[in-house]
Parts: structure tokens; C-alpha cells; sequence
């Protein structure tokens, strides 16, 4: 183990006592954490830098100005008004709804930052209008835009299995004297394997996740992320008009990024509409500049220097070659499920989940291949195990960005999303070892 490893463990051990601790806000430990991975050599200068105008952080700022815009608009509370008497009121119902919503989009869109950006402002203007706590909606759309991510073959879904074909084929090409025939990922594999985890997902957020969530009142919950439509003057009629053409439109574009627009950037996209809302009149320029969440990019900024710097130290690998050996010694069909779901899940909990993905596909084959077995459901597990985490800031921007929303701490991540990974764990190790075995 080399030293600057050794370091970089050291660094994160202490953010993440600093996320726990509650002494200072995550945005100041966050940015100890760049201070000290820079200093100390794990991140270049240039590459802590590069952090802070990462697309990530320039698409999450400008989403929550077009959030923010569109909460003003007399729409998004005559929208709520609408949904909240269709559902009787009932906070599960209208979670049902908008988790149903947040799923269909994370199959057409692969960005569960922008899926929560698109479903959150209209969910959670219902919970305004209710005086219910933000804090008990937000953790159910943010799992349910990074769990559910490319489940269906549709959209982005229908190039997963061409995908994990390519992880599969880029080893076994590379075996000598390899002349069996490479197992081939079916287009229909990837859903046949995760679809009881993605109904899981959606039933579980919709009904349990809110017992397990904060109660906090609605300004509480409210510090960050959409502000509250009624606190304002009513917009005049073209303002009104322009901000609920430019949310719908901003999210329309996110959707046909990848195929029609495919010349623009997603963040792009985002900061057209962030500054649409301001030059329409939808927001006062003082307005926008409030509603840029400062605390939270910070904090999302930590960790993709955290997740950047565990990846160039070698943090992945070395577990991963552990792995390997371990299953490699297990004659299991469920135990190598199980090791290819929960270190997946949770190295990816100190790195981008796709990180974790790319550092684990070729072990799950390699073992597969020393075992004499089928890769094809340890290379789904392993996508399933990543998207599954979102207990710290690190998989995903998608988890700062619903911590800001929710007004979560790192201690409600944990308390509000055990169980639901042990839950998931079983369903997809079960499900998928049963339908496509090891061995």
C-alpha cells in the first residue's frame, strides 16, 4: 500500500467524522477536504480545480435557478393545488406519483441529477402548499432518480446491455488461448435482472422512506433549493407564461440531450435556462443569484475531489483484487452475488458510482472466468450494488444536490436509507442469482 493511499484514506477517514460530527457545515469540511487533498499531493492543483468548474457543479446551480423560477409561477401552485385534491391530500399518493415520474425519466435521461432537478420542483411544491416538511419527499425522489437509473430498455436503458457487452468482450478479446464462445448480455437482460429492484424502489419510496425521514417544519426544510411561491407577488403575464415554457423546455431539452442535441452540453442546457428565467423577468437578478445553492455546490465540489483522488491512489483497485480472490474461493451462486452487489455498493459510497462500475466489471469477469461461469448477472449486480448507494455525497451530485432540498445532515442519510439498502441487497442478489447464475 503505497503512502499517498495511505494519506488519502487518512483524508477521507476525517471528512467523513467531519460529515458526521455536525461541529462545522458540510460545506466547510468539504472544503477542508480539497485543502488538505491538494496539499498533500492526492489531487494535483489543476485537478482540485478542475472540481470546481466541473459541468456537475455549473448544471446543479443553474437547474436550481430554473427550479426556483418555476416555483414562482402561479402553475406550480395551482399544479400542486390540483394534485393534492386528486390524491386527497395524502403525501404517499402523490410520492407514488412523482416516483413513477422520476423513474420513467432515469430511463430516458442517464443523469439522475437532472431527473430530480426536473421532478423535485413539482413534488415538493406540493408539500409547500401543504405545510408538510420538504425533508419527508426529497430522500424518496433522490433514490428513486439514482436506483432506478437505465433499468428499461428504453431511452438510455435500451444501450445498457451493448454496454456491459463491451466491458465483457474487452476481456475476454485480451485472453490468450481463449477459444470458448463469450457470454453475450441479451437487450432484455438488463431489465429482466433489476426490474423486481426497480418496483421495489418505487413502493418503498413512496410508502416507508417518508417514516424513516426527518420532520421538519417547512422553513426549516426550506433553507436551500426552491423557495416558496406564495411569499411572492403574483408575476405579471408574460413572465408567468415564459417561466413554465422555459422549466418545461429546459426539461424537454435534457431529455433529447443525448440524441437530438446531442452538440450541447447538459450543463449547457442548464445555464440557458438559469439565465432565461432572470433576462424573462421570471426572477429579479438578485433573486437568481439567491437561489444558486452555495453551500451545496461547495459541498458537491468536495466530493468529486474525495471521489477523483480515492480513484488516482488506487483506493478501488486494491479492494477490487481482494474481491476477486474471495470469490474465486467461494463456490456460491448467491455469496458471489452477493460480493459483486455489496462491495460495488459500498466502494461507491467514496467514489462515483460509475467509478465503482468500471473498477469492478473486469474482476466480476475475471472471477467468472477462473470459476468457469456465466459473468452476465455479476456484471448487472454490479451496476445495481452502485446505484444503490447514496448513503454520503460521493456517488452521485445527485445526493448533495437531495441533501440540499431536504435539509438532510450525513447522519439522516444513514438513518433514512439502512434499510432499504439491506432490502434491496436481498432482492437484487436473490432475484438476479436465481434468473442468471454464476455457476
Amino acid at each position: 500500500m503505497s503512502v499517498q493511499l495511505i494519506v488519502c484514506l487518512v483524508i477521507f477517514a476525517l471528512t467523513c467524522a467531519g460529515y458526521m460530527s455536525g461541529i462545522w457545515s458540510l460545506a466547510t469540511v468539504s472544503m477542508c477536504s480539497v485543502a488538505a487533498l491538494s496539499l498533500t499531493g492526492c489531487l494535483s492543483a489543476s485537478e482540485a480545480l478542475a472540481c470546481f468548474s466541473n459541468g456537475a457543479v455549473v448544471m446543479i446551480g443553474a437547474m436550481s435557478v430554473v427550479a426556483a423560477g418555476f416555483s414562482r409561477t402561479r402553475f406550480c401552485t395551482r399544479l400542486a393545488d390540483a394534485i393534492s385534491r386528486a390524491a386527497k391530500g395524502s403525501l404517499s399518493a402523490v410520492l407514488l406519483l412523482y416516483c413513477v415520474l422520476a423513474m420513467l425519466l432515469s430511463q430516458m435521461v442517464q443523469s439522475p441529477v437532472v431527473v430530480f432537478g426536473i421532478v423535485a420542483p413539482l413534488c415538493l411544491a406540493f408539500t409547500d402548499t401543504r405545510g408538510i416538511a420538504r425533508s419527508k419527499a426529497a430522500m424518496s425522489l433522490g433514490v428513486v432518480s439514482i436506483s432506478t437509473c437505465c433499468t428499461l430498455p428504453i431511452g438510455n436503458g435500451a444501450t445498457q446491455a451493448a454496454e456491459l457487452n463491451g466491458y465483457i468482450h474487452a476481456y475476454y478479446d485480451k485472453l490468450e488461448g481463449f477459444a470458448g464462445a463469450v457470454p453475450v448480455v441479451g437487450f432484455l437482460d438488463p431489465m429482466k435482472a433489476r426490474l423486481p429492484m426497480l418496483i421495489f424502489t418505487v413502493l418503498y419510496c413512496a410508502f416507508v422512506m417518508p417514516r424513516f425521514c426527518p420532520d421538519r417544519s417547512a422553513a426549516e426544510s426550506a433553507a436551500g433549493g426552491l423557495q416558496r411561491a406564495e411569499a411572492k407577488p403574483p408575476l405579471p403575464a408574460f413572465s408567468e407564461a415564459a417561466g413554465i415554457v422555459i422549466f418545461f423546455g429546459t426539461a424537454l431539452a435534457l431529455m433529447l440531450q443525448a440524441s437530438v442535441l446531442s452538440f450541447l452540453a447538459v450543463w449547457q442546457i442548464c445555464l440557458v435556462g438559469a439565465v432565461l428565467m432572470v433576462v424573462c423577468g421570471v426572477l429579479a437578478p438578485r433573486e437568481g443569484g439567491q437561489a444558486v445553492p452555495l453551500s451545496m455546490l461547495l459541498l458537491v465540489i468536495g466530493t468529486l475531489a474525495m471521489a477523483g483522488a480515492l480513484s488516482k491512489t488506487g483506493a478501488g483497485d486494491l479492494l477490487g483484487g481482494l474481491i476477486a480472490r474471495l470469490a474465486v474461493k467461494v463456490n456460491n451462486n448467491y455469496v458471489v452475488g452477493f460480493l459483486f452487489f455489496f462491495f460495488p455498493f459500498l466502494l461507491a459510497q467514496f467514489m462515483s458510482n460509475r467509478g465503482a462500475m468500471l473498477i469492478f466489471f473486469p474482476i466480476a469477469c475475471a472471477a467468472c472466468h477462473q470459476l468457469g461461469g456465466d459473468p452476465r448477472g455479476p456484471v448487472i449486480l454490479i451496476e445495481a450494488g452502485a446505484l444503490t448507494a447514496f448513503m454520503t455525497p460521493m456517488p452521485t451530485a445527485a445526493v448533495p444536490y437531495m441533501m440540499d432540498f431536504g435539509g438532510y445532515g450525513q447522519k439522516e442519510l444513514l438513518r433514512g436509507g439502512w434499510l432499504y439498502a439491506l432490502i434491496a441487497c436481498a432482492v437484487s442478489v436473490g432475484w438476479t442469482m436465481s434468473v442468471m447464475p454464476v455457476l
